[in-house]
């Protein structure tokens, strides 16, 4: 099995302006999150850059990169226009890891690849993982996902789904049982859904919600989901989320 891996980048953010470049360890963080994702196995891994700088970064350290539109809407948008740069099209497989995880686990990247091979009935497959504490479970900025008998996502959502009616009927204090499924933001396509994704009109449950993903369900594509036993490393999206993936590079962790 052959897949690729697209890494969208992009400079401006706004809680950690210049995220793409910011050093861990002696490299920009995108090469780290390149260098990570190459371990799975891939046949090719490229970022996918809206600036020139993060192209010079990554060329100093023998990083594949294209050069994408700056005003892209969001970061499938981005990896659509790195397929059309890279020719890649119909069946082939690309994964989606994010630029902002240098702890991404590569088993994982590999496995929403195969798992997306494996599943014909589906467009694009993703990642999750039981969710132990109650605080995540409760928190809008972690995304739940349940799925069907067959482990396709029926639903995304920033709420603690599924409800647990009798049990929270006196307030949330437990988990319910099963254990509710944290989503991994890693994604597996078929080239040729990736390229006609932006064409497809915005779902209003993604708008709700601010969950690109739900747009597939919405237009009634299937989306297989692997459920691994726990999740990588911590991303990065704030200064003290910085710090912490430091820290971890600074114990020699980061290279395990």
């Amino acid at each position: 099995m052959s897949f690729s891996v697209l890494i969208p980048a992009r400079l401006a953010s706004t809680r950690l302006p210049g995220k793409p470049l910011a050093d861990i360890a002696g490299k920009p963080m995108v090469v780290r999150v390149a260098e990570r994702a190459a371990r799975s196995g891939a046949a090719r891994v490229v970022v996918a850059a809206d600036d020139a700088r993060i192209l010079k970064a990554c060329a100093e350290h023998g990083v594949q990169a294209v050069l994408t539109r700056a005003d892209h809407a969001s970061g499938s948008d981005r990896l659509a226009e790195a397929c059309a740069l890279l020719g890649l099209d119909g069946s082939d497989l690309v994964v989606n890891v994010q630029g902002d995880e240098p702890l991404i686990d590569p088993a994982l990247v590999r496995r929403c690849a195969e798992l997306l091979a494996e599943r014909a009935d589906c467009v694009m497959s993703t990642a999750a993982h039981p969710i132990t504490e109650l605080a995540e479970y409760l928190n809008p900025n972690v995304v739940k996902v349940v799925l069907d008998a067959a482990g396709r996502a029926l639903y995304f959502s920033r709420a603690p789904v599924p409800w647990w009616r009798d049990g929270h009927a006196g307030g949330v204090r437990e988990l319910p049982t099963p254990a509710p499924l944290r989503h991994v933001g890693l994604y597996g396509y078929r080239a040729g859904f990736l390229r006609r994704f932006p064409a497809l009109a915005p779902a209003p449950l993604e708008q709700c919600e601010a969950l690109e993903q739900l747009r597939v369900l919405w237009h009634g594509e299937r989306i297989a989901v692997h459920v691994a036993p726990q999740g990588s490393g911590p991303g990065v999206d704030t200064p003290e989320d910085l710090a912490r993936v430091r820290a971890i590079f600074a114990s020699g962790a980061g290279s395990a």
